[in-house]
């Protein structure tokens, strides 16, 4: 008789998730290359050899507001994976950050008898700790980046694992600095300023401009400066196009090259995402920068509990890097933030001093290898 093929579905919703969600499926087919992948993602779980139904990273939305303009498209698609679900019938569903699709997707799955296993935890510390409850009744097994993720679990009586961070893996740099700025036409012994204005397109029409309105205060005061913006996977270039005056201010547009293009920054202008978390572990200063529709932010607002909303500083356990939120998030306001950081070597070298700390504290290599042992521990495959 014919052994049966094992099958696993993997979700996620947005770049960093497809990313990590790729160098999961990496892991496991290193250990059993047997193991046939589908799901929802993007491009890096595609070229990963996961077999994608729908690429939700070009769906990728955030806030109340925004998730309700696209309620039909996402519902089509959720009643769809549940429908391939039931046909595959996998092993397991390996679902990755992305809250709002992913937990409402653990409900139905253990009602249809599915082993869910989640990789890369939604921030329910942070804001809807309600969702703590869904997780422990619907989750078998939670995999936490963070160390402070696996106390909160645990109060709670879940399941959980501390696999480390899968961005100490991956983020390599590969191109010295000068060798980088000269090819794209860059000065190494300028200041360089790199902007980071997120994956999602609403991020790049709200947040992008308004770095380039901070980019050409700074230039105006201090001519020397340099800019880049670094594009993610996302994000079409024509989009990022339409905003830039590439004359005006002498700015490159990096594509696919962000490790390398971070390394090459001397400070950084990020909007708040996992982007703030790659900046810092490369040691780069930054202003974070996040903002959102107002009914969205009038929403969160009742919600959230966390002092600060960047990455960086809530991983740290206090502001070590400035943010500009919302109504704050305006040109003159990031840029006083950045050249008080600029001007100041005091300052340049606390923040490095704390960044290097985090660093630190997060380094426990091999978090994609480590989470891949223990699913497939679990589901006796190894």
């Amino acid at each position: 008789m014919e052994k049966e093929e094992t099958q696993i579905i993997i979700i996620a919703g947005e770049a960093s998730g497809d990313r990590h969600a790729a160098h999961l499926v990496d892991e496991l087919k290193v250990r059993r290359p047997d193991i046939k992948f589908s799901g929802l993602g993007g491009e890096k779980m595609r070229s990963s050899g996961v077999a994608i139904y729908h690429d939700l990273t070009r769906l990728a939305v955030i806030g109340f507001w925004e998730v309700a303009k696209h309620y039909t498209a996402l519902k089509r698609i959720f009643d769809d994976i549940l429908k391939k679900i039931d046909e595959i019938k996998p092993a397991c569903v390996i679902l990755v950050d992305y809250p709002g699709f992913n937990l409402r997707l653990a409900k139905k799955l253990k009602k249809h008898g599915v082993r869910v296993f989640y990789y890369i935890s939604p921030q329910v510390w942070a804001w809807k700790e309600n969702r703590v409850h869904q997780v422990k009744k619907y989750v078998e097994r939670m995999f936490v980046i963070f160390k402070f993720e696996k106390d909160f679990y645990a109060r709670h009586g879940i399941d959980v694992s501390f696999v480390g961070h899968p961005l100490l893996d991956t983020l390599k740099v590969d191109c010295p600095k000068d060798e980088f700025l000269k090819k794209h036409g860059l000065k190494d012994f300028q200041l360089t300023i790199g902007l980071l204005p997120g994956s999602r397109e609403k991020e790049i029409t709200r947040i992008l401009p308004v770095m380039l309105k901070a980019a050409a205060i700074l230039k105006e005061k201090y001519p020397m400066l340099q800019f880049l913006i670094v594009k993610a996977p996302t994000i079409e270039h024509d989009m990022l196009t339409t905003h830039v005056n590439v004359e005006k201010l002498g700015i490159r547009l990096i594509d696919g090259d962000t490790t390398n293009a971070i390394h090459a920054c001397d400070l950084c202008i990020v909007a708040s995402g996992t982007a703030t978390l790659e900046t810092a572990l490369l040691q780069k200063p930054m202003v974070i920068v996040y903002k959102t529709s107002w009914i969205t932010w009038a929403i969160a607002k009742l919600f959230v509990k966390i002092p600060d909303i960047g990455l960086v500083n809530v991983v740290a356990g206090k502001r070590i890097v400035p943010e500009c939120v919302q109504h704050k998030a305006n040109a003159k306001a990031i840029a006083v933030e950045l050249e008080s950081i600029f001007k100041d070597e005091t300052k340049i070298a606390a923040i490095k001093s704390e960044l290097a700390q985090l660093k630190r504290n997060l380094d426990l290599g091999g978090a994609s290898g480590r989470a891949a042992d223990e699913i497939l521990i679990r589901l006796g495959l190894i």
